[in-house]
């Protein structure tokens, strides 16, 4: 039976609205992120060769264009003809109706609410908290739903014998919240643990529908860092 792999890579480093914790910004990658996504490309071929993993030709990213472009990146480097296909379910958790703008705005915004109290003071990195406005959800939602992607798409892959690999461009957070939802990361290691821009962690589906982390190192997060991601 054929293995069946993802790499989630985390989007390269991109142009973003200082203090705004949407990450549905529809901005490009800077510099340092197109060299993110070169060096995962080099990455991916380099453990390809050690494994022998043929590369599935369609790669998942998300609708932003920094995990777009990521994802384009990747394919160009590696060389061969791939299909890049876009998905809202890739998406970071959305805060609704209060995308784009910043912490300041937002804290505001739910103080002169009369219906809502104040917001928590760890209410971006707390994983159950939903904003109380319109179209909002919490980082573990945002998570269910980018694990449910990963398993409807990997279930796809053929097991006929050959060992697949299948490319996810996305998110940092809800990548981490889809890992505990598959059972591949621990709950309070959600807010220890990041993902270092364009470098590959890959997880394998496992024949009886468990989950797997195979190789590629999470980013231990520094004490008292503003979480970002």
């Amino acid at each position: 039976m054929g293995r069946r792999i993802a790499a989630i890579i985390r989007h390269g480093d991109y142009h973003q609205i200082p203090g705004a914790p949407s990450a549905h910004q529809p901005y490009p990658l800077n510099t340092d992120g197109e060299k993110h996504a070169a060096e995962a490309a080099v990455i991916i071929g380099e453990i390809q060769q050690q494994y022998g993993w043929m590369l599935a030709k369609k790669i998942d990213s998300s609708q932003m264009l920094r995990a777009w472009q990521t994802a384009d990146i990747i394919a160009q480097n590696l060389g061969s003809q791939h299909e890049l296909q876009s998905f809202n379910d890739l998406a970071e958790r959305g805060v609704g109706c209060a995308a784009n703008l910043t912490a300041k705005q937002i804290v505001k915004i739910i103080h002169d609410d009369p219906r809502y109290p104040e917001l928590p003071q760890n209410w971006k990195s707390n994983s159950e908290y939903r904003l109380p406005l319109q179209g909002a959800e919490s980082l573990l939602e945002a998570g269910k739903r980018v694990a449910k992607h990963l398993t409807w798409r990997l279930s796809e892959l053929p097991v006929d014998g050959v060992d697949t690999l299948k490319l996810f461009v996305g998110h940092g957070a809800a990548f981490r919240h889809a890992a505990f939802h598959l059972g591949v990361m621990e709950y309070d290691d959600i807010a220890r643990l990041s993902m270092f821009h364009g470098r590959p962690v890959f997880v394998e589906l496992l024949q009886d529908g468990r989950w797997s982390h195979i190789a590629g190192e999470w980013k231990v997060r520094a004490m008292n860092s503003e979480f970002k991601d």
